[in-house]
């Protein structure tokens, strides 16, 4: 992670038009190369995230000797070891900004033969991971941390896992996604069931890769003695960088935007549930069939929206989207209420707070709930917002300045590059007015 800070401002500025793709899904990227490491064979990955996050965890696999080359921007060619091929590392692994790295490499390496350490930058180093550590240790693992839930992770080597059935008591598609990955290595049957469906990204991937895994919503379970076998990945366009875009064009007065490519995993697409509810016009085009999920071309134009209850069935669906729904929430007529997404206040910053703080500060009427927040729609002002160094938060109120009369300054956003290198320049491209300034000082 970048240890210089950076600060935008940013202002209204054109319609937003143009054809353009975004980065490679982050979620899917990590995944790719997890899962081409441990094949037998060698995998070709398209259209992988050039992020900071995915990076580090290719470089966390090249330090247990996997050999990864990258002959082109956005591609990795990964020389898999098979399950049983990685070796020990020299030192810590560092997992950088990413919760989905740390969590699901806790359960890959709970059944290796050597010890390691997971450790992060300092918002990673805050995030729970006792959700993690408990079923992994109801497996046999010997994973432990120096206060017992956060970062930096010990994991002893050598233990023999055993497959659970887990009761999930949160709706965490990391969460299940450890417990499958250390099922790998167990012995008899893995299963894990959610208290809400989750997106099924690693339970699709570990299929693609020739591992049989019985899946449904809220459901999946595998058995440990199969092989993975390398095959090439086609990395779609990540959904939660494309909404800001999406979000960005349904606000703005006469938008048109065409985003191509993105995955539409429905596992993963509540906001256009959300959007459409609140009178969103969002149109799928060329929807197709990929390794890791469905894509289609998204066609965005500017629509007026309306106030909604989120429906609580759509809250996991779209976690990592609520930073900007919650904008388009602001910018609509009447009132919008969110509920059972607790989920938010354990992300790479507490978003309920930072989203509430952040609106307060440019003029809109929020209430937060231990749960959710209460947003009353109306007219955005000028202001300074913090983004306490999460990436989501920062885009979000960029998205939020092109509909303030005014400048919007936004500290702390060199996090950005964890998920979505370049969207500064990309974003200019299609219409915003956001430029770099000098840190803000306070």
């Amino acid at each position: 992670m970048s240890a210089v800070r950076e600060d935008w401002v940013a202002a209204r500025g054109r319609a937003l038009s143009g054809d353009t793709g975004v980065p490679g899904d982050k979620s899917i990227s990590h995944r790719a190369v997890m899962l081409a490491a441990l094949a037998d064979g060698v995998s070709r990955i398209d259209g992988f995230l050039e992020g900071e996050d995915t990076r580090a965890t290719a470089a966390i696999f090249r330090a247990m000797g996997v050999r990864i080359d990258a002959p082109s921007e956005s591609t990795r060619v990964v020389h898999g070891v098979g399950l049983d091929g990685l070796r020990a590392p020299a030192s810590l692994l560092d997992c950088g900004n990413s919760g989905t790295a740390m969590r699901l490499l806790s359960g890959l390496l709970a059944g290796q033969p050597f010890d390691t350490v997971l450790g992060g930058d300092a918002s990673l180093s805050r995030r729970p991971m006792l959700r993690v550590m408990a079923p992994l240790r109801a497996m046999g693992a010997a994973i432990d941390s120096d206060d017992g839930e956060r970062p930096p992770l010990r994991i002893a080597g050598g233990h023999r896992l055993q497959g659970i059935r887990f009761d999930s008591p949160v709706a965490s598609a990391q969460v299940k996604s450890a417990v499958l990955l250390a099922g790998l290595y167990a012995e008899g049957g893995t299963e894990v069931h959610e208290p809400h469906p989750t997106r099924d990204y690693t339970e699709r991937m570990l299929s693609a890769f020739g591992w049989p895994v019985d899946y449904a919503p809220g459901m999946a379970r595998l058995a440990g003695g199969h092989r993975l076998r390398a095959r090439d990945i086609e990395v779609p366009g990540d959904f939660s960088s494309a909404a800001f875009l999406i979000v960005a064009a349904t606000l703005v007065p006469g938008s048109s935007l065409v985003l191509r490519s993105v995955g539409v995993d429905p596992r993963r697409t509540g906001l256009l549930d959300a959007l459409r509810a609140m009178g969103a016009d969002i149109r799928e085009r060329e929807r197709r069939a990929g390794a890791c999920g469905p894509l289609a071309d998204l066609e965005v134009r500017y629509a007026p929206l309306h106030g909604i209850a989120l429906p609580e069935a759509l809250v996991a669906d779209m976690i990592d989207e609520f930073p900007v729904f919650a904008i388009a929430a602001a910018c609509a007529q009447g009132t919008t209420r969110v509920t059972g997404a607790a989920e938010l206040r354990v992300k790479e910053s507490d978003r309920i707070h930072a989203m509430a703080t952040g609106l307060a500060a440019l003029g809109a009427d929020v209430r937060e709930t231990p749960d959710g927040m209460v947003i009353e729609g109306g007219r955005l002002r000028a202001g300074r917002v913090d983004s306490l160094g999460d990436h989501r938060i920062a885009m979000a109120f960029a998205v939020a300045a092109q509909r303030v009369e005014g400048e919007v300054a936004i500290a702390d956003v060199a996090n950005v590059a964890t998920s979505f290198p370049g969207f500064d320049a990309l974003v200019r491209s299609l219409g915003f007015a956001l430029e770099r300034a000098p840190p803000i000082s306070g």
